[in-house]
């Protein structure tokens, strides 16, 4: 006899620019998305893996890095930035913010899904957390812990502090010397 057994179906929503500010805040360091995507779906069947990204328009600097997120899986969405206002010194202040997107990504999805992973801090997020679990839906959140809204760490089924992730963080950057120490 023979028994199927079922894989539980993982979806990955990676609010880029959350992990990727507070990893340069906190640590200097940059985010490892593979290493991410791969703990995420770890004996689990992926079904998504959403990159959400902003940019300045016209700015090709992201283009690598949004190469290299689609190579590894991701499905980048891509958002420009927009002028919000400018300051009385006249500092441009942009915006660009994908929380709506994500939520509604995840609704939209989720009954292709048993697990939902979140790679965000941010507690705006807390209220979908709790709709996709009245649903079943396990929901599981990757983020730093300093950089987390206590109300989603404890909404969650699950909490993983990035650091704590072996590989989670690329290598320190290691600054170069200047032609007067050569």
């Amino acid at each position: 006899m023979q028994y199927i057994v079922h894989r539980p179906r993982v979806g990955v929503f990676i609010d880029t620019q959350n992990l990727y500010h507070s990893a340069r805040d906190l640590l200097e360091r940059t985010v490892n998305f593979e290493t991410i995507l791969n703990v995420a779906t770890h004996d689990r069947e992926l079904v998504h893996a959403i990159s959400y990204t902003v940019e300045r328009e016209n700015e090709a600097t992201a283009r690598p890095f949004i190469y290299k997120l689609s190579t590894l899986g991701f499905k980048v969405r891509r958002m420009n930035l927009t002028l919000h206002h400018v300051t009385d010194g006249g500092k441009a202040i942009y915006e660009g913010n994908w929380d709506m997107g994500i939520v509604a990504d995840m609704v939209r999805m989720m009954d292709s899904m048993d697990i939902i992973v979140l790679g965000s801090g941010d507690g705006d997020y807390t209220d979908i957390v709790e709709v996709l679990q009245e649903r079943g839906k396990r929901v599981e959140v990757i983020a730093f812990r300093e950089h987390t809204a206590q109300k989603l760490i404890d909404a969650a089924d699950r909490f993983t502090h990035l650091p704590d992730i072996e590989g989670g963080l690329m290598p320190a950057r290691t600054p170069k010397a200047s032609k007067t120490e050569e």
